[in-house]
C-alpha cells in the first residue's frame, strides 16, 4: 500500500466532520471476552472489536477469514481458495500465538496449534468478539496475540423460523436455515448450512493436474437447548459441527484433496447461588479430524486431535466489584497414523480476576497458575486501568504476561521430524495504552503496543537429520492502531490503519506474512428500503519466509455490496469483491509459486426472515 494511500485513510479516519447522525452508533454491546464476565462495551479497558450479525450478513458469501481480514489487528495467510488452510495473526503474533474459541470451546489442532479457520462458514456465525493483547492469564496457553471468539447463531424470544439461498461466480452455491425460540422456560436454537464451490486452481500453476479447479464443498450445523430451571438456575447443551471436503495442488500426479470436520459438544450450568454469588460449571469437549488425501483416495493420512475441557467459574459481585474464582482443566489427547512419541498432556489453570468501576475509574487485575503434565508449573497475569477524562474521552494502559505452550510437533512428532521433549514454553511480556473518543455519533482511538516474545521455538538450523527444534528466538512486536467510525446523516464512515513491526531480534528479519502497514476503510449510505456500501482493504509488502528472500508485493481491493429490503420478510443482496480485478498473492508455496486469490467476483443471495 502507497504511504499516500494510508496517509489518505488516515486524513479520511480523523479528520471527517462530526455531525448529527439518524442512527447513532451502538456502543452498548455486552464484551464477554475482556474478563471472562458480562461488561459494557465502554467499561472495557482491553482492545476489543465486535462483528455483529448484521456485518456478517453484509459479508455475504465471504470466508471467514476475509471477514476478519477487515478488523483492527489482523492479517490473514490463505493457500487458495473457500475451504482452502488459512490462518490469521493478531498484532504480529503467529497464527498459533492467538486462541480461537467457538461457543467458549477450542477446537484446534494439537499438532500444529492453529485452527483450520478456512472449514468454519459465516453462515453459522451469530457474532464474534476479538480480543487484541496477552490474554494467557484469562485462558490459558497460547493467547500471546489474543483471542478470538466465535458465536454461534441463537434465536431467542418468540419462535421463529429463517432461510437463505444464494448463488455467485465459481459456480458457488448456498443454503441456509435456521429454528428456535422460546416456551415456558425452554429455548432452542438450531441452525444448519451448506456450501458448494467449483472454486478455482489453488496455485498460479498450469501444468498437469494442478491446473484444475479446486472446489469445496462444506455442511455445518449448531445449536443449543437451554431450559430455566428457576429464575436463578439454568441449564443446557450445546454443539457445533462442520465438515468439509476441499481439493488443492499436491500431487503432480493426483487431484489432492483434504477432508475437515471441526465439531464441540458442551453441557453446561448457570446457577445463581445468593445475590452476590454465580456460578458456572461447563464441560466440553473440541474435536479437530484432518485427513490428508494426496496421492491416493483410499489411503489418507489422519491427525485427529481431541480436547476435553472443563471449567468451574464463579463470580462474586460486592460492593468492591467483581472478584471471579475460576479452574479450568484442558485434557488433550491425540490419534494419527503417524508415530508420535506420546498421544497426550493435561493442563489445570487456577485463575483469580478482580474487575470493579470507582466513578471515572476503571481497575482490572489477574493471576493465573498453569500446571501441566509436559511443561510443568507457568505463572501469567495481568493488570489493566482506565480513566474516564471526561463525557466523551478515555484513557486505558495494561500490562500483562502471557506464553504459548510447544505443539505436539514441537515435542512428540515422529524420529526425524526435529521433535525436542525438553522445549520451555515461549514468553511474552507486552504493555500497551489507548486514547478513546466516543459521542452519539462518532468514535475514535489510537492504541499503542510493545510486545517482546523470549524462547521462540525455531529450527536449529542444521540438516537433516540433526535439525531440531529449539528455544533461540525473540521476537518484538510493537505497533500501533488507529480506528475510527462516524455517522453523517444517513451515511456512515469507519475504518482502521496499523502500524507495526514485527521483526526476529536475532536476525533483525521482518516475520512472515505481516506487513508493516494494513487497513480497511468502509463507507455505507441507507435510504429506505436500500443499503450501498463500499469497502476498501489493502497491505502492503510482506515476506513469505523467515530468511526474508520470498516477497509478496502490496495489494489494495474493493468490494461493493447492495441490500434491498423487498418487504418485512424478505431481503435481496448482490455482493461484487474485488471489483478491480486485482492479482495478489496471500501466500506462497514451498518453490515460491503464489497461491491464487479470488478475482472480481459477484454473489447474489436471498434471505427470508419472517417477523412477527
Amino acid at each position: 500500500m502507497k504511504k499516500t494511500t494510508i496517509a489518505g485513510l488516515i486524513g479520511l479516519l480523523f479528520t471527517t466532520p462530526l455531525i448529527a447522525a439518524e442512527t447513532s452508533i451502538n456502543a452498548k454491546d455486552v464484551i464477554v471476552t475482556a474478563s471472562r464476565t458480562p461488561q459494557q462495551k465502554e467499561n472495557v479497558i482491553a482492545d476489543v472489536t465486535v462483528i455483529n450479525q448484521e456485518e456478517i450478513e453484509r459479508a455475504g458469501q465471504s470466508t471467514l477469514t476475509e471477514l476478519l481480514q477487515r478488523q483492527p489487528g489482523v492479517e490473514i495467510s490463505s493457500n487458495g481458495g473457500a475451504g482452502s488452510n488459512s490462518t490469521v495473526m493478531l498484532r504480529g503474533a503467529s497464527a498459533n500465538q492467538t486462541v480461537i474459541l467457538i461457543d467458549g470451546v477450542r477446537v484446534n489442532s494439537i499438532t500444529a496449534g492453529t485452527t483450520y479457520l478456512g472449514n468454519i462458514t459465516p453462515s453459522q456465525i451469530e457474532r464474534i468478539e476479538i480480543l487484541r493483547g496477552p490474554a494467557s492469564t484469562l485462558y490459558g496457553q497460547d493467547a500471546v496475540g489474543g483471542v478470538i471468539h466465535i458465536f454461534t447463531k441463537q434465536i431467542n424470544g418468540q419462535p421463529r423460523f429463517n432461510a437463505a439461498i444464494g448463488y455467485g461466480s465459481y459456480n458457488t452455491r448456498t443454503a441456509e436455515a435456521g429454528l428456535g425460540g422460546s416456551y415456558n422456560g425452554l429455548n432452542y436454537s438450531f441452525n444448519a448450512s451448506s456450501k458448494d464451490t467449483d472454486g478455482f486452481s489453488a496455485l498460479k500453476t498450469n501444468t498437469g493436474v494442478q491446473a484444475d479447479k479446486d472446489g469445496y464443498r462444506n455442511l455445518s450445523a449448531s445449536g443449543r437447548i437451554f431450559y430455566n430451571v428457576t429464575d436463578r438456575n439454568q441449564i443446557g447443551i450445546q454443539f457445533f459441527n462442520s465438515t468439509g471436503k476441499v481439493n488443492f495442488d499436491g500431487s503432480s500426479s493426483f487431484n489432492s484433496f483434504d477432508k475437515i470436520n471441526q465439531s464441540s459438544f458442551s453441557i453446561f450450568s448457570k446457577n445463581q447461588i445468593n445475590d452476590i454469588w454465580s456460578s458456572d460449571l461447563t464441560l466440553s469437549k473440541g474435536i479437530d479430524k484432518y485427513e490428508d488425501y494426496y496421492s491416493s483416495a483410499s489411503d489418507p493420512s489422519e491427525i485427529k486431535s481431541k480436547q476435553n475441557q472443563y471449567s468451574w467459574q464463579n463470580n462474586f459481585k460486592v460492593n468492591l466489584g467483581t472478584f471471579t474464582v475460576a479452574l479450568d482443566r484442558l485434557e488433550q489427547k491425540l490419534n494419527s497414523t503417524y508415530d508420535y512419541t506420546n498421544l497426550s498432556r493435561d493442563s489445570n489453570g487456577y485463575f483469580l480476576g478482580y474487575l470493579t468501576d470507582i466513578g471515572a475509574h476503571s481497575i482490572q487485575a489477574n493471576l493465573r497458575l498453569e500446571d501441566s503434565t509436559q511443561y510443568g508449573k507457568h505463572s501469567t497475569g495481568s493488570v489493566g486501568y482506565g480513566y474516564q477524562l471526561n463525557d466523551e474521552w478515555r484513557a486505558t494502559a495494561s500490562y500483562g504476561t502471557a506464553f504459548k505452550a510447544p505443539t505436539f510437533n514441537d515435542v512428540y512428532a515422529p524420529a526425524g521430524w526435529g521433535a525436542n521433549i525438553n522445549l520451555k514454553p515461549e514468553e511474552s511480556e507486552s504493555i500497551e495504552a489507548s486514547l478513546r473518543f466516543k459521542n452519539k455519533t462518532s468514535q475514535a482511538s489510537i492504541t499503542v503496543y510493545d510486545n517482546k516474545v523470549t524462547n521462540l521455538i525455531l529450527s536449529n538450523g542444521a540438516a537433516w537429520p540433526n535439525s531440531m527444534m529449539v528455544n533461540i528466538g525473540k521476537a518484538q512486536l510493537k505497533g500501533a492502531t488507529l480506528f475510527a467510525s462516524t455517522a453523517i446523516e444517513s451515511w456512515l464512515l469507519d475504518g482502521s490503519v496499523d502500524f507495526q513491526s514485527a521483526e526476529n531480534s536475532l536476525s533483525g528479519n521482518t516475520l512472515p506474512f505481516r506487513a508493516d502497514t494494513h487497513g480497511s476503510l468502509h463507507l455505507s449510505k441507507s435510504w429506505e428500503n436500500w443499503n450501498l456500501s463500499s469497502e476498501v482493504v489493502g497491505a502492503s509488502a510482506r515476506y513469505n519466509n523467515a530468511a526474508n528472500t520470498q516477497k509478496m508485493a502490496g495489494y489494495s481491493i474493493l468490494n461493493f455490496v447492495v441490500d434491498y429490503k423487498i418487504n418485512k420478510d424478505w431481503s435481496a443482496q448482490s455482493r461484487v469483491n474485488n471489483i478491480l480485478d486485482k492479482d495478489y498473492a496471500l501466500s506462497l508455496d514451498w518453490t515460491g509459486t503464489p497461491y491464487n486469490t479470488p478475482g472480481a467476483n459477484v454473489f447474489f443471495s436471498l434471505r427470508y426472515s419472517p417477523s412477527f
